[in-house]
């Protein structure tokens, strides 16, 4: 069965505008499809077979996604999953064509950046643990955080299961006082991606995390336009951003 995808989506997926401006576009007829003009963005097409042209450009079709979401709480980082909504549900059809999965987890209840592609190469070199990729997260925090956390972070703190981390860097911020304690507002920077690791910190220096959200990946960064439970391709900029360091990890296996 041949696949089928929206015109307009094509064209944002193939980096030629967002999707505004693209229909746009396709309206004062800048847009052909097998040499006809088309004034309709959500024609139904088959990507692979359809000859679409944008300014007389020819588009190229790829079998690559690569999309930034951001993940609310309650979905889990899955594929699929046989009691909760997965991120993948979250996606139009036509994007789930392409089989994109998330590079690395977010726990059921953090929000934040989440990358989906179907570039294995890629979620291969940002995940693995040779590579240190950094991730950033917000936090709130019931516990006064002080400088001696961010002494153990940064020395590197033993989990649960006797595992020590890499050393962390921990920024103290606001804080506020309650009935049942105080609760500080920090972020976090890890090099690594262990099960529920911002969480088990924490815990190892006696305080529990309540509010957990990732802003960046490397050098991908949460699009604070970017409403949460929404997702949007990513930018030329930003996917050249991050083959930066799928070339860097190819150079340091040299």
């Amino acid at each position: 069965m041949a696949k089928r995808m929206r015109l307009d989506k094509l064209l944002a997926n193939m980096g030629f505008g967002t999707r505004s401006e693209i229909r746009r576009a396709v309206k004062l007829g800048r847009v052909t499809v097998d040499g006809a003009v088309v004034k309709d963005f959500g024609l139904q097409l088959d990507p692979e077979a359809a000859a679409v042209r944008f300014d007389e450009e020819e588009v190229i079709y790829r079998e690559t996604i690569y999309v930034m979401l951001h993940k609310p709480q309650g979905v889990v980082s899955a594929t699929e999953d046989t009691r909760d909504r997965t991120v993948i549900d979250l996606l139009d059809p036509e994007d789930r064509v392409l089989q994109p999965f998330p590079v690395g987890r977010l726990d059921k209840d953090t929000e934040g950046l989440l990358l989906l592609t179907n570039d294995g190469k890629l979620a291969h070199d940002l995940l693995s643990p040779k590579k240190h990729v950094p991730k950033l997260y917000e936090a709130i925090v019931h516990g006064d955080v002080d400088a001696r956390d961010q002494e153990a972070f940064a020395a590197g703190v033993t989990l649960d299961d006797g595992y020590e981390t890499m050393p962390a860097e921990l920024v103290i911020g606001e804080k506020e006082t309650k009935e049942d304690g105080v609760y500080s507002r920090i972020t976090l920077t890890i090099h690594e991606g262990k099960f529920h690791q911002v969480k088990r910190m924490f815990e190892a220096v006696g305080k529990k995390v309540i509010y957990l959200r990732r802003n960046a990946m490397g050098p991908l960064q949460l699009d604070p336009e970017l409403p949460l439970g929404s997702y949007r391709p990513l930018t030329e900029e930003e996917l050249l951003q991050l083959q930066s360091v799928h070339k860097k990890a190819d150079a340091s296996e040299d």
